[in-house]
């Protein structure tokens, strides 16, 4: 099985992120490509696209906003796994924090199979000013490797069983109801 993980990261923590899910499909047996949102990447022949950003302001970084929205209509007919990348505490520890509104915007917009909130990853001494201020009180490491391993579980679980469902029927099953659509905040 073969999986791609496009992500967008200002400070290096949602692409180590990446990484931590780029390996941990790895150890399920699939081939992953992994690529930055900001190089453009095609979707190509995949069994399952997975998408994720930093939260910055309560938004994905711009490129990987960009890059949703441009292949949505690819990314439709594809399994489609969002993560985000950003509580600086152990709030996302749970599992359980739903996607913020605009994120749940383009999840609705591409049908995606589900989204998942990590904790983040802020160095002691970040690019920027508003991140160097945030460093002082918030600099830390909240990424789980172990809620990676089990989110990439339940991917590969759920795609291996979407797969043995003819295509209309599992189209059908990932379509989420127009009254949760969130409104749009972008």
């Amino acid at each position: 099985m073969k999986a791609l993980i496009v992500y967008g990261s200002r400070n290096g923590g949602t692409a180590g992120l990446a990484d931590m899910l780029a390996t941990a499909f790895q150890r399920e047996g699939w081939q992953v490509q992994l690529a930055d949102a900001a190089d453009a990447p095609g979707i190509g022949d995949v069994d399952v696209v997975v998408v994720g950003g930093g939260l910055y302001a309560s938004r994905w970084v711009r490129s990987v906003r960009k890059w949703v929205r441009h292949h949505a209509p690819t990314l439709k007919r594809v399994p489609v796994w969002f993560f985000s990348s950003g509580p600086l505490d152990d709030s996302a520890a749970e599992g359980d924090l739903a996607p913020v509104p605009s994120v749940a915007r383009l999840a609705w917009e591409v049908e995606v199979a589900g989204h998942m909130t990590f904790g983040g990853y802020l160095d002691k001494q970040p690019r920027g000013f508003l991140a160097r201020q945030m460093a002082k009180r918030y600099a830390g490491d909240w990424r789980s490797p172990d809620q990676v391993t089990e989110w990439v579980q339940l991917i590969c679980q759920q795609t291996q069983v979407t797969a043995a469902i003819p295509p209309q029927r599992a189209a059908q099953s990932r379509v989420p109801s127009p009254a949760s659509a969130p409104a749009d905040t972008n």
